[in-house]
């Protein structure tokens, strides 16, 4: 863990609502790969955690209260190793497929914030943060990757030294 993000970690939450049911041939795909795309995050650089049921993976957990949404949560050392992850091999692949899958939502969908290290949000603190950045935008309570904030205690307005707090990443 780098110096600068030992007191805290970056929590993440992604909602998507299913296009059909989890057993059906449409997502056969997506459900088929759930246990490979996992098991890169479990070994991935800066991975910490992520929310499961005991099937290994969160398809079952509730979300908003809305059978059709499914909830992924996990927690990163830092922007940087999350978005490493997200863009490579099979999760890649399982973004560029995402609309086969998933309706396209006009609210957010994505929320990070900071978390103190060791700490493993809940589905109901997810549900707030990912509300309050519908209703306020990015702000040190929620964000996106697109507009990061730095974690708690840091002073020279750096988010993982990639870019300003409060500023675009890429």
């Amino acid at each position: 863990m780098t110096a600068h993000t030992a007191s805290h970690e970056l929590a993440q939450v992604n909602i998507a609502r299913l296009r059909a049911p989890l057993d059906s041939p449409r997502l056969k795909d997506f459900v088929d790969a759930l246990d490979e795309v996992n098991g890169d995050a479990d070994t991935a650089d800066g991975f910490v955690w992520r929310l499961q049921s005991g099937t290994g993976n969160a398809t079952d957990v509730a979300v908003f209260g809305d059978d059709w949404l499914i909830v992924n949560m996990s927690v990163w050392r830092d922007t940087g190793a999350l978005t490493a992850y997200m863009y490579q091999g099979r999760h890649r692949e399982m973004l560029a497929r995402r609309r086969e899958w998933f309706e396209r939502l006009q609210e957010a969908v994505t929320a990070l914030w900071w978390v103190p290290a060791g700490h493993r949000p809940t589905v109901a603190e997810a549900e707030a943060r990912l509300l309050r950045l519908r209703t306020d935008g990015p702000t040190p309570y929620a964000f996106t990757l697109r507009t990061s904030f730095p974690p708690p205690g840091r002073t020279d307005g750096l988010a993982d030294g990639v870019a300003g707090a409060g500023q675009p990443i890429g």
